[in-house]
């Protein structure tokens, strides 16, 4: 059998804050991230994942959902944010500034 056609192993990851679920798939060359994500079949265990619209990543690089896997990959499956990181960042900053473990003019540290 040549290498071309050997069948190989990624792994499929998706992470709730209190839970994680990690499927190991066997796929063959010129798999898909998405094809990927259903033979996982990580549905079953989180039905809130539209796998339509979800975004997808392989080691914490963002990617399309036909991109091509390679051997040794882990597909990574997204939430969606439950808060914009520039507000929560802004906000952090004026809780310090009004407990006064900043400059006031500088914003730089006491």
């Amino acid at each position: 059998m040549s290498n071309e056609l050997t069948p190989f192993l990624v792994e499929v990851i998706y992470a709730l804050p209190k839970q994680q679920k990690l499927i190991k798939v066997n796929v063959t060359p010129g798999t898909t991230c998405i094809e990927a994500v259903r033979l996982s079949d990580m549905q079953l265990y989180f039905p809130e994942i539209d796998l339509d619209n979800v975004k997808l990543g392989i080691f914490s690089r963002l990617v399309k959902h036909d991109e091509v896997l390679q051997p040794g990959q882990r597909v990574e499956i997204y939430r969606p944010l439950i808060a914009d990181p520039k507000d929560v960042r802004r906000k952090r900053a004026e809780k310090a500034k009004d407990e006064g473990r900043v400059n006031k003019k500088t914003g730089s540290k006491l």
